[in-house]
């Protein structure tokens, strides 16, 4: 798919308006945070068309203005990551000096019938359509966004967030807050809550220093992982969307077969998160050759914020993350019984976050620990009402995207735009390999 050209027409800053909520102070990230650093980016692309979209002048100008009233409470995403040299540290410092948000204004013929509705992502496109941010030496920059016209009288909005400052809950939030403003909501909503001391794990501060010399020895420069570079735009990635029907014919088939199966273990009525990522497990072992005996891996990430000792709260914005690994033989992922076999592994996982939250908080190690290419890994989740919270008043996005995906073998999940089903997103290297997930995937949906 060869890609259409993009074309900047404007590049500004939304600086932070007078009354902007500052923090105190440097906020020094968290060990759960700073092992993003090396891999920093966090993009989607959300695209509207339709009778409700003003002219593209006065969409960005309601972008513009609507983003400076953002910044009031999320003021530190105006700021930089700095590296604190006299203490190891990385932290977000904000200012009312800084320059502000980067602000892109684009234009392309590309059409949003096509990027929009097409199941294959139009990658090389795609990351045209999201604002670049240097975030390979401290320090860097935490937010930038990008509206561009596209043919068929569309507008593609990319939001690039820096991922040590935020997981996919506060990327939602802030859209939520940021489209509320735009469509003229005045209903109050509670502030977000920046404070790195609501997260505790044990080492504290020392803990985050001995992940930044492992991860980041160089900083302020920052490297990002070479495969990470070369793959990702050579990756083929689809969506499917799972509606209400597909979701609970699922559900009932994952019980119905853990009935079924006398001495296997018991699979509770599974949630839709459960399914749709057992499905997505199941259908990736499926197409590649893995010997029966070799065990499988699907590794999420689970919100803590609400499990920490004590809580977090909802309201905290940063990325309060803690990884969970389910495994298998592959065998039983070719059995008639593989989708209750993967939902109650994945259940498995879950269960055993929640008797310890912050055992998974290291990601690395997690990575470390499992074969790449008997790999899957699941970002999002079904829980993010990404449809409705990106209402900037002309109506929910006809489609949102994640930009980057980084693995052959990545699935990325948000509640799907009817607000009952899911939307999965499917990353893979080789075309051969996709088209047999697809197969896969429809006739297990069957």
């Amino acid at each position: 798919m060869a890609p259409v050209t993009v074309r900047i027409v404007d590049v500004s800053y939304v600086s932070l308006p007078a009354e902007a909520a500052l923090p105190p102070g440097d906020l020094k990230l968290n060990a759960m945070e700073v092992q993003w650093l090396v891999l920093p980016l966090l993009q989607h692309l959300l695209f509207f068309e339709g009778d409700q979209l003003p002219p593209f002048d006065t969409v960005v100008q309601s972008l513009r203005c609507s983003l400076s009233a953002t910044l009031s409470y999320y003021a530190p995403l105006a700021g930089k990551l700095v590296h604190l040299a006299d203490t190891g540290d990385v932290a977000i410092r904000c200012s009312a000096s800084d320059d502000g948000v980067r602000f892109v204004v684009a234009e392309s013929e590309a059409d949003v019938r096509r990027l929009a509705g097409d199941e294959e992502h139009d990658v090389q496109t795609f990351e045209r359509l999201v604002p670049e941010l240097d975030m390979t030496e401290l320090p860097a920059p935490l937010l930038a966004v990008q509206a561009t016209r596209l043919e068929g009288a569309g507008v593609a909005l990319g939001v690039t967030v820096h991922h040590a400052v935020a997981d996919g809950r506060s990327l939602w939030r802030f859209v939520e807050a940021w489209a509320a403003a735009c469509r003229g909501d005045t209903s109050p909503v509670p502030p977000p809550c920046f404070d790195r001391s609501r997260v505790r794990l044990p080492g504290g501060e020392e803990l985050a220093r001995t992940v930044l010399r492992e991860s980041a020895p160089n900083l302020p420069v920052v490297t990002t992982p070479s495969f990470v570079q070369e793959d990702r735009l050579r990756f083929i990635r689809w969506t499917f969307t799972l509606d209400a029907q597909h979701i609970e014919r699922l559900k009932q088939r994952v019980v119905h077969l853990g009935e079924a199966q006398e001495g296997a273990p018991s699979c509770r009525r599974p949630s839709s998160f459960v399914v749709a990522v057992a499905l997505a497990w199941t259908c990736f072992v499926r197409c590649r050759s893995i010997p029966a005996d070799k065990d499988v891996f699907l590794s999420f990430l689970a919100d803590v914020r609400d499990r920490l000792d004590p809580p977090a709260g909802a309201e905290y914005f940063g990325a309060c993350l803690s990884g969970c690994v389910a495994a298998l033989p592959a065998r039983e992922l070719h059995g008639e019984r593989a989708l209750a076999a993967a939902a109650s592994a994945v259940q498995g996982a879950i269960r055993a976050m929640m008797e310890d939250p912050v055992r998974g908080w290291d990601l690395h190690r997690i990575v470390r620990s499992v074969p790449m290419e008997r790999f899957v890994n699941v970002s999002g989740s079904s829980s993010f009402r990404a449809y409705e919270a990106a209402d900037f008043g002309w109506g929910r996005p006809t489609r949102t995207v994640p930009v980057r995906m980084n693995h052959d073998g990545q699935v990325a999940l948000v509640r799907a735009r009817d607000g009952d089903g899911v939307q999965v997103s499917v990353s893979m290297l080789r075309r051969a390999h996709m088209d047999t997930f697809k197969s896969m995937f429809l006739q297990l949906l069957g």
